[in-house]
């Protein structure tokens, strides 16, 4: 096995784990436990565990820290509880509200790992003498030509690369991954059996943490009372069509569910929160082969250079880009734009490319980076 600090023994290496509670975090902590590293877990409580949110199968549910410490305690390592609400709910929850708000549609595990956990989690490693911070997410770190880059994982139906498309190069130094290069969720379940763990069974977690049920719309209301405002739902060509009782309730691309009887089989192409409408129309109006992105984060300096050099200027590059989680990936030229945007070219068209999502750039196995969609 591969030091996590090149040329350091294992016993005079802390490493931090961030530990949710779950059956990944818990696997990592016992692998680097038994291997010899200087452990600490750290849970963070990221809201009020109230009866909004307390639900088996919700990430950070109260009974997750529970199972952290008991996991903590079964391995003989410290653990600390932080309280991160006023951070988790200005950086996370807001932004996922004003997202909605804005007629776009968010990611808050993103905001999340970029705001919360490799940023002021990753300083409180810092703050404790660690030499770096491990995690359950299933991506690989590889050094090449003397610099950290992610890779996908090992497994492709485990891999988060999509979401930690936003940690920085500076992040990336500091962060580890142990189990990236596992084959199947199996092999950490097995491990974590192996170690007398209580959580090797627990299920995976499927809903945003503080979002039970899917029931997003409840949560914006109660953070924004009066967000669901009503409008119209309009054709692309500007014909009424119908009424809606809050934009927040639809994405685009969706097909059922719209409240509307159509000659056609009618999907949303738009959402205009300055107007408060639904703009639905045709299949084919969904599609589009070029688009902006914003707030970009690429892991290779290079691939921006050309930018404070003098000429502006920086030659455009090509990759495979995922426009959504479970997008399977098509053939995009990007280029640098200035202000930390990018233009994004697609080889053909694609549809329900939604504003607010990521759009996630790689080069085979690759993370070169990426941005979030703007609106049209």
């Amino acid at each position: 096995m591969t030091p996590l600090i090149p040329n350091k023994n294992p016993a005079d290496t802390r490493v931090v784990v961030a530990m949710s509670g779950g059956v990944d975090s818990s696997a990592v902590a016992a692998l680097l436990k038994e291997q010899g590293y200087d452990v600490i877990g750290i849970t963070l409580q990221l809201y009020d565990h109230g009866a909004m949110v307390n639900k088996k199968g919700a990430c950070c549910a109260g009974q997750d820290i529970h199972d952290a410490r008991r996991v903590a305690e079964t391995l003989g390592i410290p653990h600390y509880v932080l309280n991160y609400e006023s951070r988790f709910k200005e950086s996370v929850m807001n932004d996922f509200v004003e997202t909605y708000l804005a007629g776009e549609t968010p990611i808050p595990c993103v905001k999340c790992n970029q705001s919360v956990k490799f940023k002021d989690l990753l300083q409180t490693a810092r703050d404790l003498n660690a030499d770096c911070m491990a995690t359950g997410h299933y991506v690989q770190r590889k050094i090449e030509q003397g610099r950290a880059e992610m890779h996908r994982a090992a497994d492709p139906a485990r891999d988060q690369s999509y979401f930690l498309f936003a940690t920085t190069p500076e992040q990336l130094d500091f962060l580890r991954f142990p189990l990236g290069h596992l084959k199947s969720k199996d092999e950490t379940r097995a491990l974590a059996a192996r170690f007398g763990l209580t959580v090797a069974d627990k299920p995976d977690s499927q809903d945003i943490c503080f979002v039970p049920s899917g029931g997003y719309a409840k949560v914006i209301e109660k953070l924004r009372p009066g967000a669901l405002d009503p409008g119209e739902i309009v054709h692309i060509d500007g014909s009424v069509l119908g009424a809606h009782e809050g934009i927040i309730n639809y994405t685009v691309g969706q097909r059922k569910g719209l409240g509307i009887s159509d000659k056609e089989p009618l999907y949303v192409i738009r959402l205009d929160a300055a107007k408060k409408q639904v703009v639905a129309g045709p299949k084919e109006a969904l599609l589009r082969q070029e688009f902006v992105i914003r707030e970009c984060n690429w892991f290779n300096p290079a691939l921006v250079a050309g930018y404070g050099a003098g000429s502006r200027q920086t030659p455009p590059f090509g990759g495979v880009v995922k426009l959504r989680s479970a997008h399977a990936g098509a053939a995009a030229t990007i280029t640098p734009l200035d202000d930390g945007r990018a233009r994004v070219t697609l080889a053909e068209p694609q549809g329900a490319i939604s504003p607010g999502q990521a759009c996630v750039a790689y080069e085979g196995e690759r993370l070169l980076g990426g941005g979030w969609i703007t609106a049209v």
